[in-house]
């Protein structure tokens, strides 16, 4: 057993490695003997390892240099134990599978008894440095990765919400006010306002909790952010902060110029995506048509690609197409959170925290202790039912509004369809099995599980299409209603704007604008005047209107109205801004939404010709081909290397031919909807068309 000792260690570490960030204790107690072993050694690397400072800085890691390089040196030592440990055993086991393999090619001499025992040694040693040294320099390589890799990711997501909040604070600056509490305003959003609020949040703490002025503290936001666009930004700001000039105007120009470059950005993007488009349509529509064509004939006539085929089918298509996904959406996600879709959380701050030993008396004085008799305060016990009544809200409101909670939450359909989906398909297995007497072990079987298989394709596919035609309905209502709003926004804007000028305040703005036609905003702002008139104040009736809609826009609008009231009265070059960034928001989601057609033509159309030739093998080519019996001579001996297909074959191939449309349709579908729309739930509508296309052209050509 003691040879075996090194092994259980080292798996033993293995495990206790992966679960370090699942207990906060155990990563901190990690933390504090990686400091201990190896904080003198990252202290003093830490000025040659500038580069990584930066990186920390730039991801936002709550951790130190000094610390963050400890727990990377240890991890790297514990990486590198359990690699040698690993890699002499691989060693070994090396050895005794050349052993093997020299047994049964009759060798006499095993391959590990001709080397010495020092040559052993050494073979044995040199396998577990080398997997020890791979493991530690990956491990290491990892670390430092990951804070690059998020320093990319922010700069992305800044670079593209910059405009936005270039317009906050342009707008926040027309009520007049100060330009720190702007910053402090903007930081108190990101949310809504994502890493570029995340970055000014950096500013505000080092002028709130350090006492920097805000120069200072804007030029090292400067040096810290990821951004070259922001720093340049940055950079310019505190010049003009400097010399004195209008801040106001300064942001309008930066306004106006982040507006151009926006259209000339989403140029690109559209070429981008045609580039794209064209690539997926020759290498994931064409290209497998192709090979699928040229393996059908070859293995039609000599064999040996009917396993590549269902490889290629039930594999690789879907993974590649769920690369591809994944990449269509880092490229085309421009925000991180503050998507508007955020939960809507309870808060109870007008609840007065006393501490927990005394609580004021209603006289002003201070009472004895209200201690309970297991010893918890009563101020205590009643945080923590408010704390629960918090966690319990969302499942209340979902078990209380189950309408409004799948409308608003899609994707929480999945959980009710899904298990009807599997169920059914249980049954009906099951019925399919009962009538012909079989057992579910048939189905490991693999001969058998070819003759079963195309008796459950129904079962699965109908299953299928009731999972992605119901969420699609759901999103698609969902999608519309949402898209009424937004288109509507502009106007709704440019009407508060237009009363407020003609000297109206805001409450008497809402009411002239109720009453107007304002397409798929009428509801919500009727709802939103009835609770100011019911005597809620107007940023409460604006928060709930926004909690109500729960769409990027509106929370913008309504983020940067309600915190505009506090500084003026005088709202409508506020409102004028606001009109104007959803205007431009909206023709740019226009035109993007016209170039994209084209390319959603063109997938379709991909998807057509492939389903064309698909059933042209299924229905034509293949049954064409003779089979063995056809080609068999006098003596019955076949006369040639294609007289090796028999009916079973045929079969398969047709089979896998129909699993091959089923496969692509949904994965065209959820392409197109991600091209076309920039979001894959967008895609289960082209996905149940493809699929219903597919299963429908099967089924009248069988």
């Amino acid at each position: 057993m003691l040879e075996y000792l090194p092994l259980a260690v080292g798996s033993v570490l293995l495990v206790g490695l992966a679960c370090v960030p699942l207990s906060d204790t155990v990563e901190r107690l990690m933390r504090r003997l990686a400091i201990g072993l190896f904080g003198s050694l990252a202290r003093s690397r830490q000025r040659v390892n500038q580069g990584h400072v930066r990186s920390l800085r730039a991801a936002h890691v709550s951790r130190p240099y000094a610390a963050y390089a400890s727990v990377t040196y240890l991890y790297t030592s514990v990486a590198l134990v359990i690699g040698s440990v690993f890699g002499l055993y691989l060693g070994v086991a090396a050895l005794l599978l050349l052993d093997v393999a020299a047994a049964r090619l009759s060798t006499t001499v095993p391959i590990a008894a001709s080397f010495s025992p020092v040559e052993l040694f050494a073979v044995v040693a040199l396998a577990g440095v080398g997997v020890g040294l791979l493991a530690g320099v990956s491990a290491y390589q990892y670390r430092w990765y990951l804070p690059q890799y998020r320093a990319g990711e922010r700069e992305r997501f800044i670079d593209n919400t910059l405009q936005r909040n270039i317009a906050f604070m342009f707008a926040l600056s027309r009520s007049g006010m100060g330009f720190t509490k702007i910053l402090r305003i903007l930081s108190g959003n990101q949310h809504v306002y994502g890493e570029t609020a995340a970055e000014f949040g950096v500013t505000v703490r080092d002028i709130d909790l350090f006492g920097a002025d805000v120069i200072s503290a804007l030029r090292r936001t400067g040096r810290r952010t990821p951004s070259e666009e922001l720093q340049e930004f940055v950079e310019n700001l505190t010049s003009v902060l400097q010399s004195g000039q209008s801040v106001s105007v300064f942001l309008r120009n930066e306004y106006d110029q982040y507006k151009e470059e926006a259209e000339s950005d989403q140029q690109r993007f559209l070429e981008l995506l045609s580039t794209l488009a064209e690539g997926y349509v020759t290498v994931f529509v064409a290209g497998p048509l192709f090979l699928i064509t040229i393996l059908v004939v070859i293995g039609l006539v000599s064999g040996g690609t009917l396993d590549f085929l269902r490889a290629f089918t039930y594999l690789i298509l879907p993974l590649a197409t769920l690369g591809f996904v994944v990449y269509l959406d880092t490229i085309t996600s421009d925000t991180q959170g503050g998507n508007g879709e955020q939960e809507a959380t309870v808060r109870y701050d007008y609840v007065t925290r006393t501490p927990d030993e005394v609580s004021t008396a209603a006289d002003g004085g201070v009472a004895a202790r209200a201690i309970e008799s297991d010893g918890v305060t009563t101020a205590a016990r009643n945080r923590a039912r408010l704390r629960a009544y918090n966690a319990l809200a969302p499942i209340r409101y979902a078990l209380t509004h189950p309408i409004e909670t799948i409308t608003e939450r899609p994707v929480w359909l999945l959980a009710l369809t899904a298990p009807l989906a599997v169920l059914s398909i249980a049954v009906r297995w099951g019925l399919t099995l009962a009538e012909r007497d079989l057992s579910l072990l048939a189905l490991v079987r693999p001969a058998a599980l070819e003759t079963l298989l195309p008796m459950f394709d129904d079962a699965v596919v109908q299953a299928l299409l009731f999972l992605i035609g119901t969420f699609a309905v759901v999103w698609e209502i969902r999608k519309r209603r949402l898209e009424a709003v937004e288109r509507a926004v502009p106007d709704f804007l440019d009407r508060l704007a237009s009363t407020n000028e003609a000297g109206m305040p805001i409450v008497a703005s809402i009411e002239r604008v109720a009453r107007g036609d304002l397409g798929g905003l009428n509801e919500e702002v009727d709802r939103t005047w009835t609770d100011v008139r019911w005597g809620a104040p107007v940023e409460a009736a604006l928060k709930r209107f926004e909690t109500r809609v729960r769409t990027p826009m509106i929370t913008r609008v309504v983020t940067l109205t309600t915190n505009a009231m506090s500084a003026t009265s005088d709202l409508a070059p506020v409102l004028r801004i606001a009109a104007d960034e959803a205007q431009s928001t909206q023709r740019l989601k226009r035109e993007r939404r016209n170039e994209l057609v084209t390319y959603l033509v063109v997938i379709y159309l991909a998807f057509f010709v492939f389903i064309a030739i698909i059933v042209a093998l299924d229905t034509i080519f293949v049954p064409a081909i003779p089979t063995a019996d056809q080609f068999a001579g006098p003596a019955g001996q076949s006369l040639g290397s294609i007289g090796q297909l028999t009916e079973e074959k045929k079969a398969a191939y047709s089979l896998l031919f129909f699993h091959t449309a089923l496969v692509q349709a949904v994965c065209s579908g959820f392409v197109a909807g991600q091209m076309s729309e920039t979001d894959i739930r967008s895609g289960a509508k082209h996905a149940f068309i493809m699929l219903v296309i597919a299963y429908g052209v099967f089924l009248f050509s069988a």
